[in-house]
């Protein structure tokens, strides 16, 4: 299973802001700190901000800020929200037909597969991301002055 590029961007989003959790942020910011692109960002921006994952605040003195804890934000839930198809093979997906219905058991152990890969990060949230050790090494790298 692989993550899309939207999903992997929401989590850095996420962690960006979790480690700078005293102030607002811009996408600007964002976007050039991770060398990603600012028009990209921005729709991944709205989405978390129509999912309650970020508040964003518009004008001078405007930028986005986590709108909920650390610890409220759970890693299964923001993937299951930002992940558009789940579906690991074709028969995952509704109306989808195949010769091997009823004795192949492979839509069984890759629906097993998904649901401990969902387990695993249903157990986890933003909060753990930011825990020690990784934090002195994320907050080093990505704290920044303000911006100009």
């Amino acid at each position: 299973m692989r993550l899309t590029l939207h999903t992997d961007y929401a989590l850095r989003v996420l962690l960006y802001l979790g480690l700078n959790p005293d102030r607002r942020v811009s996408i600007h910011e964002i976007a050039e700190r991770y060398g990603i692109s600012e028009n990209h960002l921005v729709k991944i921006v709205h989405r978390l901000g129509q999912g309650g994952f970020v508040t964003t605040m518009r004008g001078r003195g405007g930028g986005l800020v986590l709108a909920r804890a650390p610890a409220e934000i759970g890693l299964g839930d923001l993937v299951r929200f930002t992940e558009e198809d789940m579906a690991l093979v074709a028969c995952f997906q509704s109306g989808q037909t195949c010769l091997l219905t009823g004795a192949c058991r492979l839509q069984t152990l890759l629906g097993e597969a998904l649901g401990a890969f969902m387990a695993v990060l249903d157990a986890q949230t933003l909060a753990d991301l930011l825990k020690p050790p990784d934090l002195s090494a994320l907050t080093a790298r990505f704290q920044s002055v303000e911006p100009d």
